[in-house]
């Protein structure tokens, strides 16, 4: 990492969590990655989940909650 990439970094290690993620968000929104393809099976799976989450047949779950439900899991072990 250059010294302006450090010095960018740890500017932005004193930010507040929120803009932090905030910022993660724009440099990976300014990326030019290669679109990856799905494969059929996987497209209809997405596809799938997609109509139940519009239909409201689920209920989107936040990733917090997913990620303290998995923390609980790991500590019971």
């Amino acid at each position: 990492m250059t010294s302006a990439a450090q010095r960018i970094f740890a500017e932005a290690m004193a930010l507040p969590e929120d803009q932090r993620v905030a910022l993660v968000e724009a440099l990976s929104d300014s990326l030019e990655l290669p679109a990856s393809e799905l494969s059929a099976q996987w497209q209809a799976e997405v596809q799938r989940r997609i109509a139940e989450l519009e239909s409201g047949e689920v209920e989107p779950v936040a990733w917090a909650d997913v990620e303290s439900r998995i923390r609980q899991t790991l500590d019971r072990r």
